[in-house]
């Protein structure tokens, strides 16, 4: 059953990709908000949330990330990363970047060594403001789950405009300082049968990986509920192939 994060800071969870993570929620507590509506998506359809829409404050966001880092650094715990992520697109927040500079300062003072993430799914990353924001945290982990818009609009739903060359032309301008994460998943939908497992898939994206040059690649498989229930998990052998393919290029990669 897919569910909500129904607080601003949750967690601490034990991530596959990132360690003991405390996540952050600037999404609204009550629905989802998001420009994608991914099939796989944990936090369930956009439809299905038609709450309260609010951003959560800067102020609330930073009082409340305070109030956990002290009661974690206090018992011995402190967190090894503080993520981004929760109930939709945390890049879409109008005080984003403020938020993030909020964070880092909070890290410093209080678990230096702690890592900031932001889990995006790159479609704010035209702003200026965000990747300003992106750049100075340590784990900029951006999605691109096809290098065919057609797979795109299937499997991610945009919202908005959206195209995989913008969108690869925008990352580019990272110059590197980025995480690519892509979710590789079949089954069918909408009538239509999908698998970003073919060769053709993974040839063509494994050209726009390397286009990109990301420091380093996360690829995974569905590992929670969905809302679409006629996918499938793509196993972890498969995966260590793509990875492997993916270290030929000389770019770590990770499986989780």
């Amino acid at each position: 059953m897919t569910a909500l994060y129904n607080n601003i800071i949750f967690g601490p969870i034990r991530s596959r990709r990132l360690g003991l993570s405390l996540g952050v929620n600037l999404l609204p507590v009550e629905s989802k908000l998001c420009s994608f509506d991914c099939i796989y998506c944990e936090c369930g359809w956009n439809a299905d949330h038609v709450g309260r829409r609010r951003f959560n404050s800067r102020e609330e966001v930073s009082s409340m990330l305070r109030e956990v880092l002290e009661r974690m650094v206090g018992e011995g715990t402190p967190p090894d990363v503080i993520t981004f992520a929760g109930n939709g697109e945390p890049t879409m927040h109008p005080d984003f970047e403020s938020i993030i500079f909020d964070t880092l300062a909070l890290r410093d003072e209080l678990c230096p060594t702690a890592k900031v993430s932001v889990l995006s799914n790159a479609t704010q990353i035209h702003r200026e403001d965000v990747r300003r924001a992106l750049r100075r945290i340590d784990n900029n982990i951006l999605k691109l789950d096809s290098a065919f818009d057609d797979t795109v609009q299937l499997v991610n739903k945009p919202q908005g405009a959206y195209t995989v060359e913008r969108t690869v032309e925008l990352m580019q301008l990272f110059e590197g300082e980025m995480i690519l994460q892509t979710m590789f998943l079949r089954g069918e939908y909408d009538g239509k049968m999908l698998d970003n497992t073919r060769e053709e898939e993974v040839d063509a994206w494994l050209r726009l990986v390397e286009r990109i040059a990301p420091r380093q690649v996360m690829v995974y498989s569905l590992d929670r509920d969905t809302p679409c229930k006629t996918l499938e998990k793509v196993s972890r052998e498969e995966l260590l192939k793509i990875a492997a393919r993916v270290e030929a290029l000389g770019i770590p990669c990770s499986v989780a």
